[in-house]
């Protein structure tokens, strides 16, 4: 291949790459509804598939399923919404306790260290005013509903129920324009994005609910203010894979250092987060959700940075399951093998550190100070 022809490649690719963002930036307001779609109904899909083989006729599996993810969400949201209400009306009580505690702190630094601390103090308590006063405000516009939130929360039933009630067809279509001799490889690749996409969602939300619970009994034991809604709050960003935890952890402990009077109730905060960062991590997701999309971490962390800048949290929340599907597609095509290989664990596993690795690890070191004897 000569120069020419590269620069030409290249070019090309570069100019695909910028066409497919700027696409995707500008039609974001109709996809992620759609790509949300597409992943509740991967979720429910299995409920529906029990429904079905229990004789129910599809319109009325799909229909059942659809009302309970309906009504749980109504439950989840109405109370959510009532405690968020209590709390926004407390701000102005928040705001007070919060500037005091900054008086509180400026004037221990000043008696530790001999320097004027009066422009942080000014600078800290309009930053404190601006969160609390603009904190209702930004609630408010969450919950009050446009014609385009409404729409949007209308069409997304309708989209999971058509792809459930025409998923067959979609198959079908697929196969009939795949060659003949490529319809075993894309049957295959159907099954597995449908095996992992379903069991993944399902654990990741049996997560979500379990950190929910486990936040909320943690921060009500500790002593926090609205302990329940903040714990949950802060266990929906788990489905934000690394950073939502982390993120969760940090408002609930700044939440708790400006409104508690002890500042050591905010530290017990930043504790007990760091413990739950460390269940989620090592014990929850990988025996809850287990290695369905064994994904780079590197891969998936870089996944999340570019949706946050496409779509933004919503693109935070569709991009890792999506990831997997292109893991599997590239991991069924031997062309695409090595992008598989890229995006996925293997070749660095033995470099990871896990339980096994240290036992042998101090098993190795034993021996070495028997030896020595």
């Amino acid at each position: 291949m000569n120069n020419g022809s590269f620069r030409i490649r290249f070019a090309f690719l570069l100019l695909s790459i910028i066409l497919f963002f700027y696409a995707i930036i500008q039609a974001k307001n109709f996809l992620y509804p759609i790509a949300f779609s597409i992943l509740i109904a991967y979720l429910i899909l299995p409920f529906v598939n029990f429904l079905e083989k229990k004789s129910f006729p599809r319109i009325l599996a799909i229909a059942l399923s659809l009302l309970i993810i309906i009504v749980m969400i109504y439950l989840v949201s109405s109370f959510t919404y009532a405690r968020l209400n209590n709390m926004v009306s407390e701000f102005p009580g928040f705001k007070k306790q919060a500037l005091q505690n900054i008086d509180t702190l400026i004037l221990k630094i000043e008696n530790k260290i001999p320097i004027s601390g009066g422009t942080i103090q000014e600078f800290l308590k309009s930053r404190v005013t601006l969160i609390f006063e603009s904190g209702g405000k930004l609630f408010n516009k969450i919950f009050t509903a446009t014609a385009d939130t409404i729409f949007k929360l209308l069409i997304l039933p309708v989209y999971i129920f058509l792809f459930l009630f025409y998923r067959t067809k979609f198959a079908h279509f697929i196969l009939m324009i795949t060659p003949y001799e490529k319809r075993l490889l894309i049957i295959n690749i159907l099954r597995d994005i449908s095996k992992i996409a379903s069991k993944y969602l399902a654990g990741v939300l049996v997560v979500v609910i379990t950190l929910s619970i486990l936040n909320s009994i943690g921060l009500l034991f500790i002593g926090v203010k609205y302990a329940v809604i903040i714990g949950i709050l802060t266990g929906l960003l788990a489905f934000i894979p690394y950073f939502g935890l982390l993120l969760g952890g940090i408002i609930a402990f700044i939440f708790t250092l400006l409104t508690s009077p002890n500042p050591i109730t905010a530290l017990k905060v930043a504790i007990f987060y760091v413990v739950i960062v460390f269940i989620e991590h090592n014990i929850l997701t990988p025996n809850i959700v287990g290695n369905n999309l064994r994904i780079n971490p590197f891969i998936i962390i870089l996944s999340l940075i570019i949706a946050a800048t496409v779509w933004g949290i919503p693109g935070m929340l569709v991009i890792v399951p999506f990831m997997a599907v292109i893991k599997i597609i590239a991991k069924n095509n031997p062309d695409l093998q090595p992008y598989s290989f890229l995006l996925g664990m293997r070749g660095a596993r033995r470099h990871a550190i896990h339980l096994p690795t240290l036992k042998e690890i101090i098993n190795r070191k034993k021996d070495d100070s028997s030896d020595d004897d």
